[in-house]
């Protein structure tokens, strides 16, 4: 855990509060909050070994479901079908797989990396952020299969409902993984899933083009 601490916004120096300025004017947020709330990351793991797995991988496709420790209290729910994955969060098991991240399928088959960012403020996490595998049948590796592109998705946490809120095309933004941190600090708590439009954030690339339907 980081020894940030929160400092005055009067007494913030005055490179920090022109940072703070211009990213709420991009993301439409107060600049006082964005400079007066500290926000730090922390890591689990979603790999199979540190998860528990749920019943028996389906005779019919192979899917699985496994529930993964998170963090105050919160657990990630894993579920893949048909070579691609969904991945929500809640309290428990039940409550995950009744929000809309859940059944947030993309098109082309699709996996996870295992390592997932939680964005935290105030001691509450609120946004987590992964690395998406995304296949592209345009393009073949060396044996023949879909080549695959990586794409960061930030999702927004309760309370609210669980969603995608924005992509982060990774070969088109050599700062992808700052950009998707900002997207998660700057709107992911206002973001209203069903309402609001997942946003492509940085520059649009091949990845975020294919998990357009």
């Amino acid at each position: 855990m980081s020894n940030i601490k929160s400092v005055p916004v009067g007494k913030l120096p005055m490179k920090y509060i022109i940072f703070a300025t211009a990213i709420a004017a991009l993301f439409g947020t107060d600049p006082a909050r964005v400079a007066a709330q500290p926000v730090i990351s922390s890591y689990t793991s979603s790999a199979p070994k540190d998860c528990r797995m749920i019943g028996k991988p389906s005779e019919l496709d192979g899917g699985t479901t496994r529930i993964c420790p998170g963090k105050s209290g919160l657990v990630l729910l894993v579920s893949e079908d048909d070579l691609r994955e969904v991945v929500s969060v809640g309290r428990n098991r039940q409550a995950a797989a009744k929000e809309p991240a859940a059944q947030a399928w993309f098109g082309p088959f699709s996996s996870t990396a295992h390592t997932v960012e939680w964005r935290i403020a105030d001691g509450r996490p609120f946004a987590i952020i992964q690395r998406w595998l995304i296949a592209d049948n345009s393009e073949q590796d060396k044996d023949g299969r879909p080549s695959t592109k990586a794409m960061l998705a930030v999702t927004r946490l309760p309370p609210g409902q669980v969603c995608h809120v924005a992509f982060v095309d990774v070969a088109a933004n050599p700062d992808a993984n700052e950009l998707a941190r900002q997207a998660a600090d700057n709107f992911a708590r206002a973001f209203k899933c069903g309402k609001d439009e997942v946003r492509t954030i940085g520059q649009s690339g091949r990845t975020t083009s294919l998990t357009k339907r």
